[in-house]
């Protein structure tokens, strides 16, 4: 008699393998046929842990917006002058962005053809708001230069930081660390942003 392979997967690292299919394939272009196969184990055995292929992307969006969403309720984002909220914000986001990384990356290329994709579109608008918010709260305080246009300043801002999941590789020779990386973008951002 031989026993069945029993089942090793978490939620979790079931989740992980998803997001990785998703990025590879497109959420679209991924079916549950690709994740049982990425993941070793039967469809069944997928559907013991969710619903559905959509369940799985929405946990793995909510992950990385809780993570980018929880920078907005740390002391350091909601105390004190909104151009230093804003350097932390800055900084935080960028290394959520690197903890989170596969999911962060997952976030960033949703195209709205689902509920779970509108849901987590407009969930980032909301969080462009909240830092926009800052930039012009920032401005209004002087701390700004003159000739900053908020509105572009904002996309540049997520435009430079956004691009590290197209590079950012951790572990890999070559690639700063974290802190470095964090640095280096908030030294970037704010050297061409604050009033010298």
């Amino acid at each position: 008699m031989t026993m069945a392979k029993r089942d090793t997967y978490t939620p979790d690292s079931l989740l992980a393998v998803a997001v990785e299919v998703f990025i590879e394939r497109g959420y679209d272009g991924t079916s549950m046929e690709h994740l049982s196969k990425a993941a070793g184990i039967s469809k069944s055995s997928i559907y013991h842990h969710v619903r559905s292929k959509e369940e799985l992307l929405h946990r793995a969006i909510s992950r990385a917006l809780d993570g980018l969403f929880g920078v907005l309720e740390e002391p350091a984002a909601l105390q004190g002058r909104a151009i230093e909220r804003l350097e932390h914000v800055t900084r935080r986001v960028t290394e959520v962005l690197m903890d989170e990384l596969p999911y962060v990356t997952l976030l960033l290329r949703v195209r709205g053809n689902t509920d779970t994709e509108r849901w987590a579109m407009e969930r980032r608008r909301e969080f462009d708001h909240e830092v926009s918010a800052l930039l012009k709260q920032a401005a209004a305080d002087g701390d700004l230069r003159d000739d900053v246009d908020v509105r572009l300043a904002t996309r540049l801002l997520f435009g430079m930081i956004n691009s590290i999941v197209e590079w950012y590789r951790p572990g890999r020779g070559g690639t700063a660390r974290r802190d470095e990386v964090a640095e280096a973008v908030v030294r970037t951002a704010f050297a061409g942003l604050r009033r010298p």
